[in-house]
């Protein structure tokens, strides 16, 4: 059966902007008789308590799912039968380079800034040693040259260019790509709701489900929430969380679905008339109480 999902990082709460979306995700999924799963991505920061009352704050909006709550944590093994199927199909590389020199290298034309340019994809068997020896090396997707598109909802069909991802970093890690990709898969999940910062990683996220035989999500990349100063809504920007608004006399579901255009109305409530045709495609500027 088919699924969507909502899949924060328990690095902090949750703040208006992240519910906003998760408000959308479920939307999406529900009002399309899809299940909606929620996963955290625990594989890199974690604040204790944070998943928790992350949780609750869904439930504070009115958000329900279905099924238990997948942790990244746990799922490791299956990251590692994916990296194993792309090494045996000679899609993976060991890579030297630090971010830093990733970020200050010339890019190819097609692709964005800060893109990797393909600096160790054709070192020798003996300079892999010789560097191995000096840094443990990331993984990386041997990706096909050129340009992948992909289906979204609010920005029609999205075309971008092919990078080499990491699949690994060099901690041993499972990088973002691979796990969204292979979680996507194992759960069902072929609606993918988020914000449209995102947008330009989907088509290299497609490639790589293409390259282990699974389709890709439609898309749907929502408009970002922004601080009075135009940049992207963070945690930093003052009473933006569940529990400041409220303590401030707000009404975050209120708020949220101002923004969005829709009634003000329980999630539930909101399923018959929700049409995505209709969101907003602009930035959402949250100005918090003072």
């Amino acid at each position: 059966m088919s699924a969507g999902r909502f899949a924060p990082s328990p690095s902090g709460d949750l703040h208006v902007g992240n519910l906003r979306t998760g408000l959308l995700a479920w939307l999406f999924a529900r009002s399309t008789a899809r299940r909606f799963l929620v996963r955290i991505e625990d594989l890199d920061r974690v604040r204790e308590g944070s998943e928790q009352r992350q949780l609750d704050d869904l439930r504070g909006i009115g958000l329900d799912w279905d099924g238990p709550i997948v942790r990244q944590s746990e799922r490791r093994d299956l990251y590692e039968d994916a990296i194993a199927t792309l090494t045996a199909a000679e899609r993976t590389f060991p890579c030297f380079c630090t971010r830093r020199e990733v970020l200050e290298a010339p890019s190819a034309p097609h692709l964005p800034p800060g893109a990797y340019p393909g600096t160790c994809r054709d070192l020798s068997t003996a300079e892999q040693a010789r560097r191995s020896r000096v840094r443990p090396p990331a993984l990386r997707l041997r990706s096909d040259p050129g340009t992948w598109s992909v289906d979204d909802e609010l920005h029609g069909t999205f075309t971008g260019g092919l990078d080499d991802v990491v699949l690994r970093r060099g901690d041993g890690v499972p990088a973002y790509n691979l796990a969204v990709v292979v979680d996507d898969a194992a759960q069902g999940i072929d609606q993918v709701v988020r914000a449209d910062d995102l947008l330009s990683s989907a088509p290299r996220q497609a490639h790589l489900a293409h390259l282990l035989g699974h389709p890709p999500p439609r898309y749907a990349h929502v408009p970002l929430a922004l601080s009075a100063e135009g940049k992207r809504l963070a945690k930093r920007d003052g009473a933006i969380t569940l529990r400041q608004l409220a303590v401030a006399g707000l009404d975050p579901l209120r708020l949220i679905t101002d923004s969005l255009g829709l009634p003000a109305a329980a999630p539930a409530d909101l399923l018959e008339p929700f049409d995505p045709t209709c969101l907003p495609r602009e930035p959402w500027t949250f100005v918090p109480p003072r």
